[in-house]
């Protein structure tokens, strides 16, 4: 794997933690229910927080839900 795909990947997974991480301060322990509640595909949303591409249009979906623009999700992660 090229030295820029481990860097892709690497923050991939750090976006996918930050997005657990908020559902769980929002109140949402299981991710089932967070996905089943707000209309989105369980097994998919499951892959984003683990860390699999994702496409804006379903980053800015989730940020949504919790209320949070792009600029804050990423000024609270360092990537």
């Amino acid at each position: 794997m090229k030295q820029n795909d481990v860097r892709i990947e690497k923050n991939l997974k750090l976006i996918g933690q930050a997005l657990k991480e908020l559902r769980i301060r929002k109140g949402w322990k299981s991710y089932e229910t967070f996905a089943i509640e707000n209309d989105l595909d369980r097994k998919q949303y499951w892959r984003i927080e683990s860390g699999t591409n994702i496409t804006l249009k379903s980053l800015i979906r989730i940020l949504n839900i919790h209320r949070i623009s792009l600029h804050q999700f990423f000024m609270e992660i360092k990537l």
